[in-house]
């Protein structure tokens, strides 16, 4: 019979050769995770757009997302007032991250797709579900007004229901050529339910998930604000 002192060593040995398996097989995984996130968030942002890139997005390759965000994306990050920051790329500010810093911090990532028809601008927005956090992909056309596309994702919003913002093509559909200005005011884009009745700026909400579909639209609301400083200096200076 062993005793317990033995016992104890052992058993601190082989934490310790666990401790050591797992921190390797951890370093050793990280650059794969880093590369697959990248690629993930880089199809999020195509993901607003897919009707003027031209391809099924499912069906290219990593490399072939990489290239095309290479060649056709101008990266932009705007600060609390809406002013360019140098040295900070767009696809590394965390919007989760950031809301939990004071308003006057935090900084937002600005995206510009260099299209054959020309710039499409493509902005991140984030909000509160029913469940959980909510956030969004939106583009817009050169006038800085009309939403090109859009798409949305979710923590936790409940199948069949408010995880239609993701799953429903339909509602995200809605988003493209609407405007966010009307008579030169902000309106931003509502989700409306029992139906949109100002077809330039609301969209249906999803039946039956009422509280996610006015987390969007409040997302949306507030979300798009912190963009409109440089959207209206672009507009000075006749675009880009």
């Amino acid at each position: 019979m062993y005793s317990n002192k033995y016992i104890t060593i052992y058993t601190l040995v082989m934490t310790l050769i666990v401790s050591i398996v797992l921190a390797i097989v951890v370093t050793g995984l990280a650059p794969i995770h880093s590369a697959n996130e990248a690629v993930f968030k880089k199809k999020e942002i195509f993901s607003a757009i897919q009707d003027q890139i031209g391809s099924d997005l499912t069906k290219m390759s990593n490399k072939e997302i990489l290239e095309l965000f290479d060649q056709r994306i101008e990266q932009v990050v705007l600060d609390a007032n809406g002013k360019p920051v140098e040295g900070i790329k767009a696809e590394d500010i965390d919007l989760a991250k950031e809301e939990k810093k004071p308003e006057s911090e935090r900084h937002y990532p600005l995206f510009i797709y260099k299209g054959d028809k020309g710039n499409i601008y493509i902005v991140s927005v984030r909000g509160m579900g029913l469940w959980d956090k909510i956030w969004g992909t939106i583009a817009f056309e050169d006038d800085l007004n009309t939403v090109a596309g859009a798409s949305f994702g979710h923590v936790g919003e409940t199948p069949g229901l408010g995880a239609e913002i993701k799953d429903n093509p339909t509602f995200r559909k809605q988003f493209e050529g609407k405007t966010i200005f009307k008579d030169g005011q902000y309106v931003s884009v509502g989700v409306i339910k029992g139906g949109a009745k100002d077809k330039e700026h609301e969209v249906d909400a999803i039946s039956g998930a009422t509280l996610t579909s006015r987390g969007v639209s409040e997302m949306m609301q507030r979300g798009l604000k912190p963009y409109l400083p440089y959207f209206e200096e672009l507009k000075k200076q006749g675009g880009n």
